[in-house]
């Protein structure tokens, strides 16, 4: 079996799980007390930002400083359970298939579990910028060729902090210890975007690449740049080292 095989074969099995419960009720979360309190967009004029910008900026800093980590953390937990539950993972040894295969397409799984995310929470952010613009008298809603480039840089730049929590969920076998380490490393994100070493922390780097695009927008603010050397290669050495790492122990105590 292929990788897409595998891919597609694990696919199926979320549909018993509660993992898509999970990411449909934290976009609620998320994006309701937007709407309720979207009338602090206009009390920005201290900071220089235009009610749009902010509604933007607030809200999907709340994403990906907390919810969309805790979401995705919860989450790989849950697709590594899928296996162990039943001792299921027994039967996937036996198959005639690499670990490391398997290994690989369910984290690409959970690449594609990010992406229903960020789309939904995407829809999520014009559905609730439509409603507050209607509630406030004024537009609040961005033009796609501003917010579509600004999700997708995000969403790149959240894929080294999910190699991250899928090693954790790999080595943990626990699972409430194995989701406590990755909510637990999510906090130290708000502290270490403020360090020059921000960039070996991959929780950090959503967070990190909204900020300062939060100083580029609003006009009293200074703007932290990002600088793609040496981010980019401490991002590509984390991801590599992580899958590996998660490759070689996955099932390694069934085989036992």
């Amino acid at each position: 079996m292929n990788i897409l095989s595998l891919t597609h074969m694990e696919s199926r099995k979320i549909k018993r799980s509660k993992i898509l419960l999970i990411l449909a009720a934290s976009i609620l979360i998320l994006w309701i007390p937007n709407i309720i309190n979207a009338d602090i967009n206009f009390q920005m004029d201290d900071i220089g930002i235009s009610p749009e910008n902010s509604f933007f900026i607030q809200g999907f800093m709340g994403m990906v400083w907390f919810i969309y980590p805790a979401a995705m953390a919860v989450c790989t937990v849950l697709l590594v359970q899928t296996e162990r539950a039943n001792n299921g993972i027994l039967k996937m040894l036996a198959l005639p298939v690499s670990t490391s295969a398997l290994c690989l397409a369910k984290f690409i799984l959970l690449v594609l579990l990010s992406v229903v995310y960020v789309l939904l929470s995407t829809g999520a952010y014009y559905i609730s910028a439509a409603a507050a613009s209607n509630m406030a008298d004024y537009n609040l809603v961005l033009m796609p060729s501003y917010v579509l480039p600004m999700i997708g840089k995000l969403f790149l730049a959240s894929l080294p902090m999910l190699t991250v929590f899928w090693m954790i969920a790999v080595l943990i076998r626990t699972p409430i210890f194995s989701v406590g380490a990755g909510l637990a490393s999510i906090v130290p994100s708000v502290l270490l975007i403020n360090t020059k070493l921000w960039f070996l922390y991959p929780m950090c780097y959503p967070f990190y690449v909204l900020t300062s695009e939060y100083g580029n927008l609003a006009e009293n603010m200074s703007a932290s740049p990002v600088d793609l050397i040496p981010w980019i290669p401490a991002a590509a050495a984390i991801s590599v080292i992580c899958l590996v790492i998660a490759c070689l122990s996955f099932g390694r105590a069934e085989r036992r």
